[in-house]
């Protein structure tokens, strides 16, 4: 037999329509066609918004965190300073919809919130929400192992206070995007201001940058601050204060303490203060700088300058003798003091914190207009020029309008306002022989030459007064410190109980050191003791003392007065006063 090809067996002839082969080439084109515009689409016009998709994926922009600037006292010990800080971000176009309620609850526990708050963020119609800011760098770790798609950290800082609740008031504190919100960082804001920078990484599905690609924008830091300020006096004038109210269960307390030889701030103390690291349950009544916010009655503090005007124009000496009596009327009520005293010569009137002499003195011997003009002079109702936000003015109301009453009680601290910083640096004439002297809170060593207010003379006289004040027979002989003779005036004001004075007091004293040759001015206020006594010799005064003997060591100021510790005769005293003098004379001149 003859064999078959498989090829020509009859049954397996396949004859197709020429037409269906041309489709099939054709549908095959078509589709290849289609391909290659897409493809060219892709790589051509349509390439900006895959390249930008594949971008959102996988690109970020983050910022490059600038340090702000430091707070230093002026012996350079740091006050303020940024630590490292990490932010924790959501990128919620990435963060999986179904992650587990395990991964979410162990996130939500680390930073703090609850589950539901978290949820709600990880929900927001944004492309990028911060979860929490300022986080501990070791819980921004902790988070970052749990491994969250989108979840991702970056780098910034937060404001830390080493000195605590001693400094809030000096320093403040700045809000969680680091803008100063009180104190030196809120007055100082574009100085200490940082600009930070801006870099573009690419991440990984966990949000870890895996490459820097750019830096878009440098950081600037901030510049740093040089204060005043003495960290060690700040804080012995603090623990004072702070003692005091709560020995006389008072309301609050201040001090300042001014060098009155530059100028400078060294202290600025008040309490109730509060911990700037931790603010949590921060009230009002702890965020007042009552030294430089409260205004008050200065009370007995400003006898001495109404007395020095009529010193300056030479109508009475420290030595003229004065009838005082028992009362004192002027106007319906009578002016009256706490004990009553025959004669007092103008010296006894200052030591005694006689009412009724300084009303005397004023009405016989001062018109409304020289009054209001020495107090204007010497800075009251005028507010303070020291760059500190929140300084007030205080009130001393037109001469024009007062009444004989009024000026009678403005003479002895009534019907006028001022601040306890104010109080301090119109002290500082009778500290540099009638100069007042420019303030500022800012390291400034150099000596500043002041306005003459007053005569050398007439300032040397009253300090003598205010030394005797200090002295066994005055009201103050709690002020003195060990090693150094002070001076100063205690002041105790009745407080404005609605239209009427009640049964609240503050107690102040007022004063300066060493008297042969002031270095220092403290003020000191004690408001509502209620533990006892409420008079400024009592309250306030004790406080003063401590403060001056700690800060004359620490400015290393030779005593100049006889102490137990030291057997200094008469020869070696004179010595150290005369060499305090010349130190003092020495930096005036400079």
């Amino acid at each position: 037999m003859r064999p078959v090809g498989f090829s020509t067996t009859p049954n397996l002839v396949l004859r197709l329509p020429m037409w269906r082969s041309r489709l099939m080439l054709f549908l095959l084109f078509f589709v290849f066609m289609m391909l290659l515009l897409r493809a060219f689409w892709i790589q051509g016009p349509g390439n900006a918004f895959y390249e930008a998709k594949g971008v959102r994926g996988t690109q970020r922009e983050l910022e490059l965190p600038a340090s702000r600037g430091k707070i230093l006292d002026r012996n350079g010990q740091v006050i303020a300073t940024s630590l490292e800080a990490k932010s924790i971000i959501a990128y919620n176009d990435t963060v999986p919809d179904d992650l587990s309620a395990d991964k979410l609850q162990k996130l939500a526990n680390l930073l703090q919130i609850s589950k539901g708050d978290l949820r709600k963020k990880l929900q927001e119609d944004r492309k990028q929400v911060f979860l929490k800011r300022q986080v501990d760098p070791k819980v921004a770790q902790q988070i970052m192992q749990l491994e969250i798609p989108g979840i991702g950290l970056n780098n910034e800082y937060k404001r830390f206070y080493p000195e605590g609740e001693a400094m809030a008031h000096v320093v403040g504190f700045t809000n969680v995007n680091d803008k100063g919100q009180e104190g030196m960082e809120l007055s100082r804001e574009k100085d200490l201001a940082a600009h930070p920078g801006q870099r573009r990484v690419v991440v990984d599905r966990l949000g870890r940058v895996v490459e820097d690609i750019a830096i878009e924008q440098l950081p600037q830091n901030g510049k740093d601050l040089h204060l005043s300020i003495d960290s060690k006096i700040q804080f012995l004038a603090y623990n004072a204060v702070k003692s005091a109210v709560e020995q006389h269960h008072a309301k609050a307390g201040g001090a300042v303490v001014l060098d009155a030889q530059t100028g400078e701030i060294l202290a600025l103390a008040n309490y109730p203060s509060y911990n700037p690291n931790d603010r949590r349950n921060l009230s009002g009544e702890q965020l007042r700088n009552r030294v430089l916010t409260d205004t008050f009655e200065p009370g007995s503090t400003i006898k001495p300058l109404t007395v020095s005007i009529a010193l300056e124009k030479g109508s009475v000496a420290p030595n003229t003798n004065m009838a005082i009596g028992a009362k004192y009327l002027v106007g319906p009520k009578p002016i009256t003091d706490t004990h009553p005293y025959g004669n007092l010569t103008v010296a006894e009137v200052i030591q005694k914190s006689s009412n009724i002499g300084t009303a005397k003195i004023a009405m016989n011997y001062l018109s409304p207009e020289e009054m209001w003009d020495f107090y204007t002079a010497v800075g009251l109702g005028q507010s303070p020029k020291i760059g500190f936000p929140g300084a007030v003015a205080g009130t001393v109301h037109p001469y024009k309008k007062w009444m004989p009453t009024d000026q009678a009680r403005i003479a002895f601290g009534y019907g006028i306002s001022a601040s306890l910083f104010q109080v301090a640096r119109a002290y500082t004439i009778f500290a540099r022989d009638g100069e007042l002297v420019p303030l500022t809170i800012e390291r400034s060593p150099d000596a500043k030459t002041g306005t003459r207010v007053l005569s050398a003379k007439t300032a040397i006289e009253m300090r003598e007064m205010l030394e005797t004040v200090t002295e066994p027979g005055g009201t103050a002989v709690k002020a003195q410190a060990e090693g150094y003779r002070v001076g100063g005036k205690t002041g105790t004001a009745h407080k404005l109980v609605g239209k009427g004075y009640g049964n609240k007091y503050r107690a102040y004293f007022a004063g300066l050191a060493p008297i042969s040759a002031p270095r220092i001015v403290v003020a000191v206020m004690v408001d509502e003791p209620t533990g006892g006594s409420h008079y400024g010799g009592d309250v306030a005064a004790p406080v003063f003392s401590t403060i001056v003997g700690e800060t004359l060591r620490a400015l290393n100021v030779l005593p100049d007065n006889k102490v137990k510790q030291m057997a200094l005769d008469d020869k070696s005293l004179t010595e150290v006063r005369t060499a305090n003098a010349q130190t003092q004379h020495a930096v005036l001149k400079r």
